[in-house]
């Protein structure tokens, strides 16, 4: 038997934009230990072998910041602190239930295109 698939991916956007920059980052003061924090608590959970965390760059949700999406499933979670997180591995990944109140509104997430569609709405 091989070596199992991740039954998850977490990626935690890691984007720092420097100071004066318009749009706000997702690492700022007293967000920058959130991504060691997701890892910690999976590691407690003895859950790293079956869920990745994955240090991402922009996620392009900046006004939700800071912003993490659990794969598979499209669940892009915002304004993130280590509660949520912590509620997040607790509901989500061990009891398969995604945190709704968490979750990124429709107005900013809305379904997803096929690259196809992407290209007809493009003009080319």
């Amino acid at each position: 038997m091989g070596i199992p698939q991740p039954a998850f991916y977490i990626f935690k956007c890691e984007q720092s934009s420097p100071p004066g920059m318009p749009k706000p980052s997702c690492v700022r003061e007293g967000t920058q230990d959130l991504f060691q924090h997701l890892g910690m608590k999976l590691m407690e959970k003895g859950l790293i072998a079956t869920v990745t965390p994955v240090r991402s760059a922009c996620l392009n949700r900046c006004q939700q910041g800071p912003v993490m999406l659990v794969e598979p499933g499209h669940h892009m979670y915002v304004e993130l602190t280590k509660e949520k997180i912590d509620r997040i591995i607790d509901e989500h990944i061990i009891g398969e239930k995604p945190v709704d109140e968490y979750l990124i509104s429709d107005e900013f997430w809305d379904e997803a295109i096929s690259p196809m569609e992407a290209m007809k709405m493009a003009g080319r």
